[in-house]
This record gives C-alpha cells, structure tokens and sequence, in this order.
C-alpha cells in the first residue's frame, strides 16, 4: 500500500507585474493558510518521507510551511505539468517510500486526483490537500481510478 498527498501551493500573489509566474510569492492569506494546514496535518498524521515539489516561489514557499522535518526534492517537471507529465513522475518514484506529498498546480494537481480516485474534484482551491490510498507496491503501478479518496481538506473562509 502507498499513500500520495496531492498539494496546491497556497494562495499567491498577483500584485507586481514584473514578476514572472515562475517568481511569484504567496500573498498575506496564502503566507496564513499555508501554517494553518500544516496545523491540521499534524493532526490527521501527515508523515511522508519525501516532499517532491514544484521550484515555484509560491510552491517552494507552501513546501517549507507545511514540512517541518521531511525531505523535500525539487522537481522542475511539476511547473506546467500535464496529468501525463504527472503520472510519469510519480512512476519514478523512490520504492522505499510509502507516503509522498507532491506539491503543485493547477489545473494538473486536480486532473491527478480525479485521474487517481473515483471522487471527482472541480477544482482544488488553494493550499488544499488530497490524501489517496492506493493498492500498489511500487509507484510505477498506478492506473486510472486505483486510488481511494481518504480526506479532500482545504482552509476554508480562513
């Protein structure tokens, strides 16, 4: 059995215009959010061993927020990933890791979840996690509708 948190960055800022995409920071309520659902983790024992993340300013940031202790490895691919982009990640991952948090964006952190499970998500807000169970062995054996749903959590009116 292997478990996958999907992530979305927390909330970010569009104010200067300057900024690439690629550079943007979180904004004030993303910068809140993104401890506040750390908080909540903590409680439903979030404990992975690798954080495999998005080099985004906003991901980046939402990554050291939310992992206190846990490895995080910055994968370039995650930036303007498909969902193929995504499933070929998640094949390559480390076997001796049972639970991995990948944080991303959207729209492919969504396609992935409603790829992986039967629950289908409109749209995963911002800094909201999905936590999936799947009946696998090895990360390279994952395919459509594997995976069961176990919590959709997201900060909401915070």
């Amino acid at each position: 059995m292997k478990t996958l948190y999907l992530i979305r960055h927390a909330k970010s800022d569009w104010e200067n215009p300057s900024l690439s995409d690629f550079d943007r920071p979180l904004n004030s309520r993303g910068i809140r959010n993104a401890p506040f659902m750390a908080q909540k983790l903590i409680e439903l024992n979030f404990n992975p061993g690798l954080i495999v993340c998005s080099p985004a300013q906003r991901t980046t940031t939402t990554a050291e927020l939310i992992s206190k202790n846990t490895s995080i490895l910055f994968e370039k691919s995650i930036y303007e990933a498909s969902l193929n982009d995504l499933i070929h990640l998640i094949n390559f991952l480390p076997k001796e890791h049972e639970e991995i948090a990948i944080i991303g964006h959207n729209p492919s952190i969504t396609n992935l979840s409603n790829y992986l499970t039967d629950d289908f998500i409109d749209n995963m807000p911002t800094c909201s996690i999905v936590k999936i169970e799947l009946e696998i062995d090895n990360w390279n054996e994952i395919i459509k509708g594997i995976g069961m749903k176990k919590y959709f959590i997201y900060p909401k009116g915070f």
